[in-house]
C-alpha cells in the first residue's frame, strides 16, 4: 500500500466515528498533511477520500484553490499595471487577495446542499503559497463551516504547528491532522 494509500486508510477511521456537532469551525478542520512531493499522486487518488466519506454516510462536495490566484488577478481592472510594476502587487495581495480566496472558499461552504452532514474537501491549497497564507483564509471561514472541512495540506506537522509547503515558519490551528507518523490522527 502507497503512502497515499495509507493516509485515506487513516482519513477514513476519523471520518467514520460519530461526529461531534457542538464544536468550533476551527475543530470541525481536517487537515490530511503529506509530503509535497506526493501532490500528483493525491490528486488522482482523491476518490479514496470520497468514497471512504461516503461509505461512513456523510456527503462529499470537492473544492479546489489552483485557479484563485488567476481569477483574482483577471478580476483585477489595473492587472495590466501591476505587471509591469510588479512591486506594488503585496499590498493587494495582503489586502484583497485574502478575501478573494476567503469569499469562494465561503461560496462553497454556503452552497445550498451543504449540510451538517457535508464534507468540503479542499485541494490546491499550495497554490497559495506566496500569495497569502493559508491560515488568514481559514480565519476568515471558520464561522461558515457547517459539517467539516477537509484540507488536502502538503507540508508538515510537527509539533503541534503546520508548515505548508515544508518552507513557512508554522502555524498552530485547531484542526485535527491525519498524518503518516508522529503527532496526527492514527499515529
Amino acid at each position: 500500500m502507497g503512502r497515499i494509500d495509507d493516509l485515506a486508510s487513516r482519513y477514513q477511521a476519523h471520518i467514520s466515528a460519530p461526529w461531534q456537532r457542538s464544536l468550533a469551525g476551527a475543530q470541525r478542520t481536517i487537515l490530511v498533511v503529506y509530503d509535497k512531493t506526493d501532490e500528483r499522486k493525491l490528486r488522482a487518488k482523491l476518490d479514496l477520500f470520497e468514497m471512504a466519506t461516503r461509505q461512513s454516510n456523510h456527503d462529499w462536495k470537492s473544492f479546489d484553490f489552483t485557479f484563485t490566484f488567476s481569477q483574482w488577478m483577471a478580476s483585477m481592472e489595473y492587472r495590466e499595471a501591476y505587471f509591469e510594476e510588479p512591486s506594488d502587487l503585496p499590498m493587494k495581495l495582503e489586502s484583497d487577495f485574502i478575501h478573494f480566496a476567503a469569499d469562494q472558499l465561503r461560496s462553497a461552504l454556503a452552497a445550498p446542499d451543504m449540510t451538517d452532514n457535508t464534507v468540503l474537501a479542499v485541494h490546491g491549497v499550495a497554490s497559495l503559497f506566496g500569495f497569502t497564507k493559508l491560515s488568514l483564509v481559514l480565519k476568515e471561514v471558520e464561522k461558515d463551516i457547517q459539517g467539516r472541512l477537509v484540507l488536502f495540506f502538503p507540508g508538515e506537522f510537527e509539533n503541534n504547528n503546520y508548515r505548508l509547503l515544508n518552507a513557512r515558519d508554522g502555524w498552530n490551528y485547531l484542526a485535527v491532522p491525519i498524518t503518516l507518523h508522529g503527532g496526527g490522527f492514527g499515529s
